[in-house]
């Protein structure tokens, strides 16, 4: 009996390699003939100007490494939804454009540039890119930073006869065989890769401890920027660094809290918020959420340079409170230095008292923003007094 199966012939495997290679084999040989940079007057000079056929070519060499390792291509109604979910960019299926550049520094910006984030010549603004053929994001890369090259025949030759022939007594070029640690940094540019994907369109959980240990950067954005807020770890592992410059640090830290869409609607990370119970229940470390604290009184003496209105102000207020002063009515005797007030007692010592009645009348008429906590610590709030806390 002979079993029947689609695998190829060592032929057909030849072709298939070939044909792969086809697709960037012409863009990799004018990257190396080019070189990694270049230097004149002991100043930057660039070597080589990227176009659309340079994402392109990488295309098929990251999709080649995302299923080498177990990478499942996802449904496009799956993807373009959790690039909705993640960066607040909605995919036109009817669009011709085969990708998006997701530019952090400018989240509501649609134009389309190619950005290195690691580009030592120009100041240009952290990017990623999505793939709408493929199904997957990446940050732009010259080949050589994705793709061994050495193993493909003529290459290291092409380059050698390179840097022979494009010898300048003005300009100095440097080649990517130059570059010590070219392979480390490739690897972990494949790593990165495989992990993102994985984590945001596999939904595989594997990948977050790689990722928080190895890709801050990346995580800090899609928080920060784009309010991502839904991976608890995530969230933690940001607020472990803050907490580590405490004062020092609250204008990022407001800025990971609240932050305005691109149609200039009020958008609070409520989850980022939860996470300081999560870790405050976890550690019973009062330093862990005090920054919440100093942070809120800075708002309310408006030290905190900021775009938003009283009414968004009373907003972020209510949602930061609503985390925090459960926990000191439950907590403040456990002889750690919580200080004297919650934040809602401070914000009622601060504004006098038609003032103050006015935010309960507005917390009231929004229904407490469905905040499960508010009613109750505004009534709290209500019940310090020159000595500090009812109980």
């Amino acid at each position: 009996m002979t079993n029947k199966c689609n695998s190829q012939t060592p032929n057909q495997m030849s072709k298939t390699d070939n044909t792969k290679q086809d697709s960037y084999i012409s863009i990799l040989k004018s990257q190396l003939i080019a070189g990694v940079s270049g230097e004149k007057n002991e100043t930057d000079y660039t070597t080589y100007q990227f176009i659309v056929k340079d994402i392109e070519a990488t295309e098929t060499i990251i999709l080649e490494e995302l299923k080498n390792n177990g990478y499942k291509i996802p449904s496009s109604e799956k993807f373009n939804n959790k690039i909705d979910e993640i960066f607040k960019r909605i995919i036109d299926p009817k669009s011709e454009s085969k990708y998006l550049q997701i530019n952090f520094e400018d989240k509501c910006s649609k134009n389309f540039s190619l950005f290195k984030n690691l580009n030592s010549i120009d100041v240009n603004p952290y990017s990623t890119y999505v793939f709408k053929k493929g199904l997957f994001i990446s940050d732009f890369y010259s080949i050589p930073e994705i793709l061994d090259y050495t193993k493909i025949s003529d290459l290291t030759k092409i380059e050698n006869e390179a840097e022979v022939n494009n010898r300048s007594a003005e300009i100095k070029i440097f080649y990517w065989k130059d570059i010590s640690d070219l392979k480390q940094s490739r690897k972990k540019n494949i790593q990165t890769i495989i992990a993102r994907n994985m984590y945001l369109f596999n939904d595989s959980k594997a990948y977050i401890t790689w990722l928080v240990q190895n890709d801050q950067t990346f995580i800090k954005n899609i928080i920060k920027v784009f309010g991502y807020d839904k991976e608890p770890k995530f969230n933690e592992s940001v607020i472990n660094n803050l907490n580590t410059k405490s004062v020092n640090n609250l204008d990022e830290l407001y800025n990971y809290i609240v932050s305005k869409t691109c149609n200039g609607k009020l958008e609070i990370r409520d989850l980022f918020l939860k996470s300081y119970s999560d870790i405050y229940n976890n550690s019973k470390n009062v330093q862990d959420v005090l920054i919440l604290k100093y942070l809120s009184s800075e708002i309310i003496s408006n030290i905190l340079k900021n775009n938003y209105n009283d009414a968004e102000k009373n907003k972020i207020l209510a949602h930061i409170a609503n985390i925090y002063d459960p926990l000191f009515k439950k907590y403040h005797h456990d002889g750690q230095n919580w200080g004297e007030m919650t934040i809602l007692a401070d914000y009622r010592d601060y504004l006098d008292r038609e003032e103050w009645e006015k935010v309960k009348q507005e917390y009231q008429k929004n229904n407490y923003y469905n905040l499960p906590n508010l009613k109750a610590m505004i009534e709290y709030a209500d019940m310090f007094d020159s000595v500090g806390a009812p109980n």
